[in-house]
């Protein structure tokens, strides 16, 4: 009996052990089909906006612009338009600050001071316009509920983001001929086409969640 009591004794730290042994490697097992999982998830949202992206007319810019937002978008159209907008919002917001700093450039002739306080008051509208869209794209999922609302919400979002389309081309307008001296209108007319591109391509993204909802 003491002999049997002694044999069990011996025995359980092997058994410990083993259990120690089979609970890490439950644990490792289940921590590596998570993170599986998770890279699979994140591999899938960048393919979606990749796809999503060949609808727009400047599908490098999109991809480029909207990969790194990926865990946030997943595999929705709707998540995807609205981070086309902020992107487009957050570098229309910067460019405007830039766009008035460089209007205080000592040095400036009437002509490029006149189109560049033009163009500043261009994009004030297009961010208020934007702003103004981004805060609709927001209300969608509350009104669902009646399709009618749905159109009319989707439309007035359409709109908004057409007219701040609109104003950057009309900013970009400012900046023919002679209005500027070539190194600044370069600079000036790079930043404001990369707007209207993000701005295209978040107006596409929106006209296809559009389209996918209907």
């Amino acid at each position: 009996m003491e002999a049997a009591f002694s044999s069990n004794h011996h025995k359980l730290p092997h058994m410990k052990l083993f259990l120690i042994i089979i609970l890490a490697f439950t644990c490792q097992t289940s921590t590596i089909s998570a993170a599986r999982r998770s890279h699979i998830t994140a591999h899938s949202s960048v393919e979606f906006i990749r796809t999503s992206c060949r609808a727009t007319t400047y599908p490098t810019l999109c991809f480029s612009s909207l990969s790194t937002h990926a865990s946030l978008i997943q595999t929705s159209p709707k998540l995807l338009a609205h981070a086309a907008l902020n992107v487009t919002l957050a570098t229309a917001k910067s460019t405007s600050l830039a766009m008035l700093r460089l209007s205080k450039t000592h040095g400036l002739r009437p002509r490029e001071v006149a189109a560049m306080t033009d163009c500043v008051e261009e994009l004030s509208d297009a961010v208020d316009e934007l702003r103004k869209s981004i805060e609709e794209m927001g209300q969608m999922g509350r009104s669902r509920s009646s399709s009618t609302n749905f159109g009319l919400m989707v439309n007035d979002v359409q709109t908004w983001v057409s007219a701040a389309l609109t104003d950057e081309s009309t900013c970009t307008d400012g900046f023919q001929g002679n209005a500027m001296n070539g190194k600044m209108k370069v600079e000036v007319r790079g930043r404001i086409v990369n707007i209207a591109h993000l701005t295209s391509n978040a107006l596409a993204l929106i006209n296809r969640f559009a389209s996918l909802s209907g």
